[in-house]
This record gives structure tokens, sequence and C-alpha cells, in this order.
């Protein structure tokens, strides 16, 4: 059985007294797509740029591509992509002069390299902006162009430490696309993101809450642990009033505005529906939609994070 492509095993980042990354375990296997879902400061970068070779860990084991994190970060480096939260290329270099800068970092040999950016370059349609200065390009074209200097190495294991971040929904899919392009042609493909929706893109989803993994498993199973969770959505002529008159309603355990209606969990929905009614019809308001949905990212996120803030406080 080959190795996995990621692997990492009570792997701790410590700040001072401050856990940042706390003895998390996971593996990551060739063209997997394995997302971490957090929110900003859950850990998600830092475990990131440890296992890119950045940062030292504190405690634990990690391999990546083969390589120890410890004894071989320039190894590392050297055999994957990364693209960093933070766009981290030469904004007065033109992306032309970008991607002759990262050829030369990867060593890409001078025979093939012009070829090569000439594929990525008509993959991420950069052709038209190659002479652009990068400070010039708007925010959903200098991401395309830090993918493109990421992977124009062709690297088997590739970190995106929230690369749709700014990015407008069309690119955002886009982006996507050739994420799913490039697991298909077995590249381990290692992502971030705060976007709940993004993670049902994922093979599978690590869960993170202050600096721990929460959960880990696949999207579909991960709703599935939802199993005899209720849920309610509530649309109707004005959703901050329905919230706040639904608040503290009995048998009601959670409420939050989502998609422009509300989102409720409930003990039991026909009692609740009832409820829901009477409610807000005394108050004069419209309800336009009133019905069960299955549940998605977001509620198993928010589900987890309660379990896991109960559990430590036990």
């Amino acid at each position: 059985m080959s190795e996995p492509a990621v692997f990492a095993e009570g792997l701790t980042r410590r700040f001072g007294d401050f856990v940042a990354v706390d003895r998390v375990d996971f593996s990551v296997e060739a063209g997997e797509i394995f997302g971490f879902l957090g929110s900003n400061g859950a850990g998600k970068s830092t475990t990131i740029r440890m296992l890119c070779g950045l940062l030292m860990p504190s405690e634990g084991t990690a391999r990546v591509g083969g390589y120890d994190v410890y004894r071989q970060p320039e190894l590392i480096k050297q055999s994957i992509g990364y693209m960093s939260q933070r766009f981290s290329l030469y904004e007065e270099l033109t992306v032309q002069e970008n991607l002759d800068f990262f050829a030369g970092i990867y060593s890409i040999p001078r025979r093939r390299r012009r070829a090569r950016q000439d594929e990525i370059v008509e993959l991420l349609g950069l052709g038209e902006r190659r002479s652009q200065r990068t400070q010039v390009l708007p925010g959903g074209w200098r991401q395309r162009l830090a993918l493109a200097c990421a992977i124009l190495h062709q690297p088997p294991i590739l970190f995106l430490d929230e690369p749709t971040s700014g990015v407008d929904p069309i690119a955002r899919r886009g982006f996507w696309d050739l994420i799913y392009d490039l697991s298909e042609q077995g590249c381990a493909v290692f992502v971030t993101t705060h976007y709940m929706d993004e993670a049902e893109f994922c093979h599978r989803i690590a869960l993170m809450e202050a600096g721990r993994i929460i959960a880990l498993d696949s999207p579909e199973n991960l709703r599935k642990g939802l199993a005899g969770e209720h849920f309610l959505q509530v649309d109707s002529s004005d959703s901050l009033q329905a919230l706040r008159l639904l608040e503290g309603e009995e048998g009601l355990l959670d409420a939050a505005i989502f998609g422009g209606g509300i989102r409720l969990r409930v003990r039991d929905p026909a009692l609740a529906e009832s409820a829901i009614r009477r409610r807000l019809s005394e108050a004069g308001l419209e309800i336009r939609r009133l019905a069960p949905v299955e549940p998605d990212m977001e509620d198993v996120f928010v589900l987890r994070v309660e379990r896991a803030a109960r559990e430590k406080s036990t």
C-alpha cells in the first residue's frame, strides 16, 4: 500500500502559551480533494504552513510527499504547489515575468519552460494579460495568476489556502472546475476555506475549531451524522422581525438568518410549524414559505462546534 500524499499525527503548534494547532491527525491520498473547513483563526493556515515546511511544528509528526517536515522542509517546498491566503506574487512584475520567475524557482528546464507557461496561460485564461503588471490586475485575475504559479511545475501535491477569498461567485466556480481537473490527474489537493458551500466540493472535510479537528468525513456522511435533527426554513415579509418574535419559542433549539429567510432547528417539526404560523400571523407577518429542509454544511458545522464546546466543558 502506497504512502499517503500527506500524513499528520499529533501535529501541534504553540505560540507561547497559545495553542494554534492542537494534536491533529489526518491523511490525504493522491487525487483526493481534502478540505479544511473552519472560521478565521481556527488553525487552518497554521497547519498548512507546517505541512509546507514554512513553520516548524511544536510536536507531532508529518510527512508530505514522503518527506519529513522536520528534516526535509526544503525537499517538501520543491515537491509541492502552494497558494497562500495573502497574495504573495511580485506586484511590480508583469504576469509573464512572474511566470518566468517561478519557472526558475522550480527549476523547470528551459527547453520546456515556454511550452508549460503557454499551457497554464491558456488553462487559466491569462493570455491577454501576460504583459500587464500584476499590481493593476483585478482580484480574481490575481488569484488566477497565483494559482498558475503554484501549478506551473506540475506538483503532485497542491496546498490552497483560502484560494477563492474575495473572488466573485463565477470565478469561484471556475477555480473549483480547475481543482477537479487537477484531482482527476492524480494531484492531491489540500484546500482551506470558510465558505460552507465550497466544502460540498471536497471528497472529505476536516472541520476545525480552536485548533482541533472536531469531525472528519465526506460531506454526505457528515450530513448523515445529523440524523434525528430537524430543520425548518421560514421565509416571511420581514425576516428580522420574525427572528425576534420566534427567539425563545418553546421547542426551538436554534435560529439564524439564512438565505434571505430564517433557518430553525426544532425538536418537533409539526408542533413547531403550528407555533410559528400562529406567532407570525398574530404579528401580521406574511408567511411565504414554511417547510422542512435538509441540513447543509453550515448546519453541520454549527452543531459540531456546539457539541465540541459541550464536551470540552464537561
